[in-house]
Parts: structure tokens; sequence; C-alpha cells
């Protein structure tokens, strides 16, 4: 039985549509949820009510943060700057190694203990000196309503947004949640549908579109990450396969993470992630032509290093989340030959550091 639906909690939602046997069925992602009276989606946040969809989450948050950027993870957007980040609860995907599980698969809204519009989040932003807004810990596609009305206040303050996302969503919400965004970093879970269906309850292909949509019809700036689980994701085979892939399809100058998986959730008995590994992969991915590519979850300085597309000559060292060089000109110029870094910058005055700073919003 669903958790009823209370008055609270009933902000209009959009993308649904009626069905000819009176359920109705949300459009916002490839799940396609078909809800009678009372129901929720798999996401848990959408439900019915009525002859409508509700959105149960909007305004609400399991909390706010100041982190720095390169934590969700972006290398190439701001270094050095902090980002404002938020979630709400629940999720459209079903990953068995989930690291946030107890935000993204709460059934309780007991974690919702924050309430802030898109305009005080926007203006608390700008008053602690952010650069952007995160929508992040949980999916931003299933409390797109929020996020998008979040975006718009933050630009009317000239602070960024930032979508943290897996990427499952149906192309026409896609396109009008994307607008509203500057920069995504898009989990790439795997690259067989297999993997997936078995471990997140979604499928590879709606993910592959949104990467290609982003990368080729937007402006949105684009990072991936693909956490290496050892024994279900991270054979040479497959992570060759993905970074060929992301050459030809998306460029050879979209950042790839790799980061380290640790036991959480349902897979508490599969063993952390050696760092060799992510060593491994980063070189087959610069094998395949990609060049920015990076290590996550691990003390790893190389792996945090920027170089230069053209000389290979390191323009930002890193170590862990702080920076410890910085050599990029003011308008993200190589200073050795002159070739402009993929990305987004600007005069580089100071960073933010490692910190994660728990705020409140009001």
């Amino acid at each position: 039985m669903d958790e009823p639906i209370s008055s609270a909690e009933q902000y209009p939602a959009r993308y649904w549509h009626k069905l000819p046997d009176g359920r109705i069925q949300c459009d916002l992602c490839p799940r396609d949820c078909k809800l009678n009276e009372g129901q929720r989606g798999v996401c848990f946040v959408r439900g019915r009510v009525g002859d409508t969809m509700v959105l149960t989450t909007y305004g609400r948050s399991s909390g706010f943060c100041v982190d720095p950027i390169e934590k969700k993870p972006l290398n190439h957007f701001y270094p050095g700057s902090s980002i404002l980040s938020f979630g709400t609860a629940g999720c459209n995907l079903a990953c068995k190694f989930c690291q946030n599980w107890d935000i993204s698969k709460s059934r309780s809204f007991d974690k919702l203990a924050n309430q802030a519009s898109p305009e005080t989040i926007a203006r608390n932003a700008a008053e602690l000196g952010c650069k952007s807004v995160a929508f992040t810990y949980n999916d931003p596609v299933i409390f797109a309503e929020y996020a998008m009305d979040t975006a718009d206040a933050c630009h009317e303050l000239g602070v960024k947004t930032v979508a943290v996302t897996a990427g499952y969503m149906h192309a026409q919400p896609r396109a009008e949640f994307y607008a509203k965004m500057d920069a995504a970093n898009v989990d790439l879970k795997a690259f067989t549908d297999e993997f997936y269906f078995r471990q997140t309850s979604a499928h590879l292909q709606p993910v592959l579109d949104t990467l290609k949509y982003l990368c080729l019809e937007t402006r949105v700036w684009v990072e991936l990450t693909t956490l290496l689980i050892p024994g279900y994701n991270d054979s040479a085979h497959e992570i060759g396969r993905m970074c060929e892939w992301i050459a030809k399809e998306l460029g050879t100058a979209v950042p790839l993470h790799f980061t380290a998986f640790h036991p959480d959730y349902k897979m508490t008995d599969i063993p952390a992630t050696p760092a060799a590994k992510l060593t491994e992969a980063r070189q087959i991915a610069h094998s395949a032509g990609l060049l920015h590519v990076y290590t996550g979850n691990v003390h790893d300085t190389s792996g945090g290093t920027t170089l230069c597309a053209n000389c290979r000559q390191p323009l930002i060292v890193r170590d862990w989340h702080l920076i410890r060089e910085y050599a990029l000109t003011e308008d993200g110029e190589c200073p050795h030959c002159g070739t402009k870094l993929a990305g987004h910058y600007e005069k580089f005055a100071r960073q933010f550091g490692r910190q994660r700073i728990p705020v409140i919003v009001r």
C-alpha cells in the first residue's frame, strides 16, 4: 500500500497524460509509471491525486551543503569555485550500489527537514558567494519542476546551475530541463544493458541518448562519471568499448571521471575498487583518444591533474579536491602553447578548498 499523499505534498506536476483505461501515465522518464488513484511512481515522489499528478517534494530538501565544485565532480567548470548542493528524496533508478541510498531510497519524508523556495535557495547561494547551485544527492530528474524553478531564480541573480544525474529521462522533459542547466555530471554507470537492467532496474540506451543530446544539441557543459565496481563493469574490454563510444559520439574533449566503489547498500560483499584499476581504466581511456580523464575516491594526484590537450603540460594540479597548482590564463588558455582548454573558466584568485560545509537555508 502506497503511503498516502497529504495535501501539503501536492504540488502540480508536469509531464503526464491520461490513459484510456482511466490510469494516468508519468511521461518524465522511461519507466512510464501508470498510476491508479493514490498510487506513487517508482521514484516514490510523484503520485496521483484525483485526476492529476503531483510532486510531493517541491520546496523540501534533505539538506544543504557548500562544496568545492570538484566534488560533483566537475573539473572543467570554474575550478576552485564553491557550489551550494542540495537534493530531496527518492530516485527513478534502483541501483544496488547506491552510495546515497539513505536519501535516494527513502520511503519516508523524515529526511526532508529543510524547506526552501527556489528564490530562497538562489539568494542564499549568492550571499554565500557560491558560483553555482547543484541539484544532487538524489537524481534531480524526479524533482524537475523544483529544480527548474530554482534554476530560473538562480539565473536571475547570476548564479549558475548544475545537474548531477543518471540521465534517465524522456526527450521532451529533457529538453525543457536542460534548457535551464549550465552544466551536468552524468553517471554512465556501465556500458552494457545487462548491467543497467540487473543492477539499476533501468536500461542503457536512454542514457546514451541523453548524452548525445547534451553534447551535440545543447550548450550544457558535460562531464561523465563511471563508478568502477570490481567484477561488474570494470573489464578492460567494456571500459575500452565505452571510451571508444565516447570519443566517437561525444568527442574526445568530454572529461571522464573513473571513481572507486566502496561496499554499500546491497553490495556490501563486493570489495572496494583497487587504485590500480582506476589507473588502468585511465590508460585505456587515453589510448581511446580521450583527452581529459580523471580518477576519484582515491588519493591520486596524477589522476586529478588537468593536462593541456595539445602540449600535455599540467595546467591544474589537484590533491583530492584541493588545487595545488593553477596555470591557466583568465580565458582558460594554456600558458605554454596557447591552446584553449575545453570548459568554463574565469580569473583564478582563490579557491574554496576541499571542505564540505553544511548550511541552513532561510
